[in-house]
């Protein structure tokens, strides 16, 4: 697994060893940050973005976006199998220090209640077998932390059948093998 453009290009990320942690694959990121680029549906800014990676794992797309020049990145991860590796994977960009890492249960409604700002994109990538996302989103369009030409990119299950919240709307849908990624954003 490898960072595929911007300053870090072809820079290794290390992977986890356990089976627990499911990286973002490098063909299924190229294709999200393609669409970002190219579409006429998003008007995303990388140098003045700010990006909220809620299961971050090891931190392969957010590490993407800084490579790209965000403003800034926060991490969400609470697995210890996986923190150390997000650590090292951050800590080998060396002078980079536009992210936070926050050790926290995104479960938990406060963590929403932490953010002062707003993001342009929101990257989830909960386990496969997580079925309810309508709480996060939920408290995502509660908490107003979405832009308003923010948004949101969900990586599941090809299969998984999700019902999203009646406050966004879907964008896009792709299928990459076993993963299909969805764009959602604000209604308004």
């Amino acid at each position: 697994m490898r960072i595929i453009s911007g300053s870090f290009k072809g820079k290794k990320i290390l992977e986890p060893k356990d089976s627990k942690t499911r990286p973002l694959k490098d063909l299924t990121k190229e294709s999200i940050f393609n669409i970002i680029k190219h579409s006429n549906k998003f008007e995303i800014d990388f140098s003045k973005s700010y990006i909220l990676d809620l299961f971050s794992g090891v931190g392969s797309f957010g590490i993407e976006c800084l490579s790209r020049g965000v403003n800034k990145v926060i991490f969400v991860e609470n697995y210890e199998g996986v923190l150390p590796i997000l650590k090292k994977n951050l800590h080998n960009l060396k002078l980079v220090q536009n992210y936070e890492i926050i050790k926290k249960d995104i479960f938990n409604e406060n963590l929403f209640l932490k953010f002062n700002i707003k993001f342009d994109i929101i990257f989830l990538d909960p386990p496969y077998k997580y079925k309810n996302l309508s709480n996060i989103l939920d408290q995502i369009h509660k908490q107003e932390i979405l832009k308003k030409n923010g948004i949101i990119i969900l990586h599941r299950h090809k299969n998984e059948k999700d019902n999203f919240n009646l406050n966004f709307k879907l964008i896009e849908k792709k299928i990459y093998g076993i993963s299909k990624i969805i764009f959602l954003s604000n209604l308004n």
